[in-house]
Formats: C-alpha cells, structure tokens, sequence
C-alpha cells in the first residue's frame, strides 16, 4: 500500500522565540541537523515518490534538512502557485537523483493578522485572555482579527491535499508533506474525520512526524 508521512517543519527561531511566525519567512533554529536526521532514518526506510511543502521557510528549509542525510538524493522544488515558476517547472526534465518537491502556499500556515503575527503569544494572552487566543490558534470557527480561522485553513489546504498528494496515493506513490501547524492539522482533520468540535485537542509538535497507509479508499494509522 500506498505510504503517507506527514511532518510538521523543525523549530523555527520565531518558534523559539514564542511569537507568532504565521505567514512570515524565518530561519530554523541552530542545531536542528541532528532532529532531521533521525526523522530523515524513519522516513526513507521507503522510497519518497513525491514531496509537498509550502514556500515558507522553514517548511523548505526542514525538507532540504531532511533530504541532508542521503548521500544522493535531492529535492528538486517547483512552485505550484502559477506564473514563470509554474510553467518553467512543467518541462524541467528531473533525474533519478531528484525527488519532485512541489511548492504551494495552499500548505502555509494559518494567517494571523497584522496584530498578532510576529508579536509574543504570552504578551497576546495578557492583553485578550488564554481562552480567547487558545480559541484563535487550535479551534474551528474562531479567528484572530484579520486572520484565519482553521475553517478558512480547511478551505484552501484539504482541497490541495485531495487533488495532489491524495491522487499520488491512489495511484500507489509514497508521498511526503512537510508543512506548518494548521495546515497539517487541516489535512489531519480530513483523513481522521475528526469532528469540528474535537479538533481544539490536535497538537503536532515540532518535526513530529505522522504515517498512514493507504489502500486506495481509507487511511490506516501506523
């Protein structure tokens, strides 16, 4: 059967930092080779067919981390979102080394506005409470002001999934995505059926590393 790995990306230095990186571009943190390597072990115990990630830059960054360890191995990104990327991508002739990396900001994380995104999560909290911003960052419907809600993640994340990786699965590839927080909880929600209401209690650590099989019609849980 088909195999799923879905990753969420490595420690960022915003993450360290405890602000809301969001939808802006940061470096992963000093130190993170060896985190990747022993995700990298577990995931190329199988042939990776295809690749999914986000332009953000921590999401690009943990995928070439990954990849660090083999000795032959590439990604080879192309951007999904349209323009001379896209096209370009379309008639670029990857070799045997290469493994496709497709690019889309359909796997960004949630957006959370201007008066959140790059400010402390604890000084947020003081300022609107712990339900509140716990409500904006892992509920369904609620939304920081001026950003996402994980309803409006849903919309744009499981769609991709479905056309892209979903498709890939069917046709028996193995396929990897590596993205942020919500857009992998997003895509978590759809292939478990988690209800809307249950969603809140979804955490995926740092580089936490998730595995299904797929047998052309329902996912299994490894």
């Amino acid at each position: 059967m088909a195999k799923l790995f879905l990753l969420r990306h490595l420690k960022s230095q915003w993450n360290d930092e405890n602000r809301f990186a969001g939808w802006t571009d940061g470096p992963l943190e000093k130190g993170s080779e060896q985190a990747a390597r022993k995700i990298s072990e577990e995931i190329f115990k199988f042939k990776i067919d295809k690749v999914y990630t986000s332009p953000l830059f921590r999401n690009m960054a943990t995928v070439a981390e990954v990849f660090d360890p083999l000795p032959e191995k590439y990604p080879f990104f192309i951007h999904l979102d349209g323009g001379k990327m896209k096209e370009w991508g379309n008639y670029v002739d990857i070799t045997d080394n290469d493994v496709p990396a497709y690019v889309s900001e359909n796997l960004n994380e949630r957006y959370y506005g201007k008066e959140l995104q790059g400010l402390n999560k604890d000084e947020i909290i003081k300022k609107y409470g712990e339900e509140k911003v716990h409500l904006w960052r892992r509920g369904y419907k609620a939304a920081p002001p001026g950003g996402e809600s994980l309803k409006d993640v849903c919309k744009r994340s499981t769609p991709f999934f479905k056309k892209y990786a979903e498709k890939d699965l069917k046709e028996g590839k193995n396929v990897l995505v590596v993205a942020s927080h919500n857009s992998l909880r997003a895509i978590v929600k759809y292939i478990e059926n988690i209800p809307d209401d249950k969603i809140i209690d979804l955490e995926l650590p740092f580089g936490s590393l998730i595995k299904y099989e797929f047998d052309g019609n329902k996912y299994i849980k490894l």
